[in-house]
C-alpha cells in the first residue's frame, strides 16, 4: 500500500507531514490523507514523492521492493 509507503519513506528522512506538504504545494490535511489511504495519490505528487526521497515510483505503489535509487 503506497500510503504506508510514502509515510515511512517521510519519517526515514526525518521530515514532517508540513514540510512535504510544502514541498507539494498542497495543505497538510490533504497530504495526511495520502499518508492514511483516504485520499488518493495523484499521478504529479506521486512522481514529485519519487524524486524527493530518490526511489522510484514502483516502489512507492509497492510494484517493488527495490528501494534504492533509480537507475
Amino acid at each position: 500500500m503506497e500510503f504506508r509507503r510514502i509515510r515511512d519513506l517521510r519519517e526515514d528522512s526525518d521530515r514532517s507531514q508540513r514540510e512535504v506538504a510544502e514541498l507539494l504545494y498542497i495543505r497538510r490535511t490533504v497530504y495526511r490523507r495520502y499518508e492514511t489511504g483516504e485520499r488518493e495519490i495523484p499521478v504529479w505528487a506521486l512522481i514529485k514523492l519519487a524524486e524527493l526521497y530518490h526511489t522510484s515510483t514502483d516502489y512507492i505503489l509497492g510494484r517493488t521492493d527495490r528501494r534504492g535509487p533509480v537507475e
